[in-house]
C-alpha cells in the first residue's frame, strides 16, 4: 500500500497551522516546516541575499496559517526576523539553548546539521508557550545601539587610560595620584625632563595616547547627548526614579524593552540577575545572587559612581549575613528586592530592582554620596 505524500496531505488540509523553523547563518538560511505532530512537511535553503524574504515567502505560500520561528532573532537572525515582520509575517524568537535541548533530546535526529537545527527550532516553538513574539524595531532598539556604543567607548577609554598611566609611571616617579584627566596629564607631560633616548620614545607615545583619550572623551560626551535626546523622545518615566538619569534610563529601556513581556516582577528579577537562588545543603539555608540573566543591567561598571552606592549589584555594599540567637552566622544572605519592573513607556511604574532608593544625608535627584550604602530588604 503506497504511503501518502506529507506535502500533499498538508496542501489538502491547508487550514492547519504550520510552524516554520529557521536556522539562520551569515551566508545561508535553512527553513523546515512541521505540522502539529512534529512531522516535517518541507524544507528549503536560501542564500542570504536581498531576495531572501521573497524566496522564503514563495516557498511558504502553500502554508496559509504559518508562524516563523527564528533561532536567536535578536542575534544572528535579527535582520531576517525584522524583514519577515516588516513583510507582515508572524515571527517568534527561539533561544539557541532551547533549540539545542530539543535536538539533543530528540529521537533519531540528534546529528548537528542545518536541517536538524531548523527542525529543532520549529519543534521548540510548537511546544513552548512562553516564546517572545518579534516586534518591529522601536525606540528601545535605537537606545540599545546607542547604549552599546557608549559602553564600548567607556571600555576603550579605560584601556587607553590604563596604558597612558603605565607610560607616565615610567616617566614620572609615582605617576599620577589623582584621577587621570586630559588637562592634568598635559601639565605632567610638559614638566618631564631631562630625557634619554628611550624617554623621548615614551613621551611621544604618551602624547599619542593622550590624543586618543581626548578623542574618546569628545565621543563619549556626544554619545551621552544622543542618548539623552533618545530617552526624552521615548517619553519614559524611568527618569523620575531616584538616582536614574538619561544614561541609566537608556540602559534599562534598551535591555528591558517592553516590560509587559515579563509576567511577574520575579521573572524580571531573574532576567536582570537580581533574583536570589537557593544553594542550601544539609539543613543550612543559603541564598546568593544568580550569575545568570542579563549582567549588563547589574554590573557595577555600567553605573556611574553616584548610582553604584544605591544598586543591589554594588560590590561595595555586600549583602549582610544574619546572625542566629546564639550569635553565629546563619548564612542567610539579605537578598535584593525584586522591586517593580521598570516600565519604559508608561508612568505607572514606581520602582525598579536596578534603582533602589538610599536613605541618609546628601541625597538628591542625581545620586547619593559614596558613603551611603543602600540596605536591601530580604
Amino acid at each position: 500500500m503506497p504511503t501518502a505524500d506529507p506535502v500533499s496531505e498538508q496542501r489538502e488540509g491547508i487550514q492547519m497551522q504550520v510552524i516554520i523553523g529557521v536556522d539562520p547563518h551569515k551566508a545561508t538560511h535553512t527553513a523546515v516546516a512541521v505540522d502539529d505532530r512534529e512531522d516535517e512537511i518541507s524544507r528549503v535553503t536560501v542564500r542570504a541575499t536581498r531576495r531572501q524574504v521573497e524566496q522564503l515567502q514563495r516557498w511558504a505560500a502553500p502554508f496559509e496559517q504559518r508562524v516563523w520561528a527564528i533561532e536567536s532573532a535578536s542575534g544572528l537572525g535579527y535582520l531576517l526576523a525584522q524583514q519577515l515582520v516588516g513583510a507582515g509575517e508572524q515571527v517568534v524568537d527561539v533561544p539557541a539553548t532551547l533549540a539545542a535541548r530539543v535536538r539533543v533530546l530528540g529521537t533519531g535526529r540528534s546529528n548537528k546539521n542545518d536541517p536538524n537545527d531548523a527542525r529543532s527550532v520549529a519543534v521548540a516553538a510548537l511546544r513552548s508557550q512562553t516564546l517572545t513574539a518579534v516586534q518591529g524595531a522601536d525606540h528601545a532598539a535605537v537606545l540599545r545601539l546607542l547604549v552599546k556604543r557608549n559602553l564600548d567607548l567607556g571600555r576603550e577609554r579605560n584601556r587607553v587610560a590604563n596604558r597612558l598611566h603605565v607610560m607616565i609611571t615610567e616617566l614620572v616617579p609615582g605617576g599620577i595620584s589623582k584621577e587621570l584627566t586630559v588637562s592634568h596629564t598635559e601639565r605632567v607631560l610638559a614638566a618631564v625632563g631631562p630625557l634619554a633616548a628611550i624617554d623621548v620614545a615614551r613621551l611621544a607615545m604618551a602624547h599619542e595616547l593622550l590624543a586618543d583619550l581626548r578623542r574618546l572623551d569628545t565621543q563619549m560626551l556626544e554619545m551621552k547627548r544622543r542618548i539623552a535626546d533618545a530617552v526624552r523622545a521615548s517619553k519614559t518615566s524611568v527618569t523620575d526614579l531616584f538616582c536614574v538619569g538619561p544614561i541609566i534610563a537608556g540602559l534599562v529601556i534598551a535591555y528591558t524593552g517592553d516590560v509587559r513581556r515579563f509576567k511577574t516582577r520575579d521573572r524580571f528579577a531573574a532576567y536582570n540577575g537580581t533574583a536570589p537562588i537557593e544553594v542550601s545543603s544539609a539543613g543550612r539555608v543559603v541564598h546568593r545572587l544568580s550569575l545568570r540573566g542579563n549582567r549588563t543591567l547589574t554590573t557595577p561598571s555600567t553605573w556611574p559612581p553616584s548610582a553604584r552606592s544605591a544598586t543591589p549589584a554594588a560590590k561595595a555594599a555586600p549583602s549582610t549575613t544574619a546572625k542566629s540567637p546564639r550569635g553565629r552566622p546563619t548564612g542567610r544572605r539579605c537578598a535584593p528586592s525584586s522591586g517593580g519592573s521598570a516600565t519604559p513607556s508608561t508612568s505607572s511604574s514606581s520602582s525598579t530592582p536596578t534603582a533602589a532608593k538610599a536613605d541618609g544625608p546628601g541625597e538628591d535627584k542625581q545620586g547619593a554620596t559614596h558613603s551611603q550604602r543602600g540596605r536591601l530588604s530580604p
